[in-house]
């Protein structure tokens, strides 16, 4: 049997978190579960404490990846789950999880279905997300942003640092994991509907998605993002200077922007190549 430790960060989820704990208490194989209080203002602490969580209290709001690197770090198992307090996180999924490990992945992530999302709009964001870090990794991304998942313990703080404080861990250890040339599984779930109230602000984590978008791309490699976009510039550049060419007999100044773009673009692309490579070879 697998032993595992879970890893739950929470936020003023005193609604929901006691069923929640009580359920992945019952578990086999779990031996302890983590509720990193993320600088709560309700009773969130002191209910996972009577449900019997090992808690662990911040004494203010980190952010959701931060509470997930003191779990991590706090944890004693060899293999972490790690879930949300919400209740849209079902702890009977769990078991599905942590044996497909013994598949030979590193890491396991439990893929929302469809009519899992929280609304349209994010569907439809998650799914490019998907499309576009199947295409940076060219392996099947099955759900980048997924914040149910496991993972073996002494390679998910290999990347720990890599990890920032706010909701975009699972992008970010996701493309670590395959950057690091480590195997990532799925596994099929269903979200419930969060109980209380989202910390999801839509314009600002709308902000925040789209950088997701650029991360991705920085956090595996840069060139395939930088390098379509140098292209597209560099041939509308040469199409538009053989345009004016034909037409003006000259070399314009917007031929001149495009082409000089493209050049720095792929500079950008080049330098960030470099840089991603010396921080994963840092991380090892």
């Amino acid at each position: 049997m697998i032993r595992f430790s879970i890893i739950i960060p929470a936020k003023n989820e005193a609604s929901a978190i006691g069923p929640v704990i009580e359920s992945a208490m019952k578990l086999p194989g779990c031996c302890e579960v983590i509720v990193v209080d993320d600088g709560s203002d309700d009773d969130t602490r002191l209910i996972a404490a009577e449900q019997g969580a090992r808690v662990i209290r911040h004494p203010y709001s980190k952010g959701n990846g931060a509470s997930i690197k003191t779990g991590a770090r706090a944890a004693t198992e060899d293999v972490l789950v790690f879930m949300d307090a919400d209740g849209q996180h079902s702890p009977q999924d769990i078991p599905r999880i942590v044996e497909c490990l013994s598949q030979g992945f590193d890491m396991v992530v439990g893929a929302r279905q469809k009519g899992s999302q929280a609304s349209v709009g994010r569907g439809i964001a998650n799914r490019f997300y998907n499309r576009l870090a199947s295409y940076m990794t060219g392996q099947k991304v099955q759900d980048l942003t997924s914040g149910f998942r496991a993972a073996r313990r002494e390679k998910f703080l290999e990347f720990i640092n890599l990890l920032p404080n706010g909701f975009s861990y699972p992008t970010t250890s996701t493309m670590a994991f395959f950057r690091a040339g480590y195997s990532v599984g799925y596994v099929p779930i269903n979200a419930a509907q969060r109980k209380g109230k989202s910390h999801i602000k839509p314009l600002q984590d709308g902000v925040r998605f789209l950088l997701i978008i650029f991360k991705v791309g920085t956090l595996y490699s840069p060139l395939k993002l930088f390098v379509p976009i140098a292209a597209v510039l560099f041939l509308t550049g040469v199409s538009y200077y053989g345009y004016t060419l034909s037409t003006m007999g000259r070399f314009t100044n917007m031929s001149a922007l495009l082409l000089t773009t493209s050049l720095i673009i792929f500079m950008v692309g080049l330098v960030s190549e470099q840089i991603t490579a010396l921080m994963y070879s840092k991380s090892d």
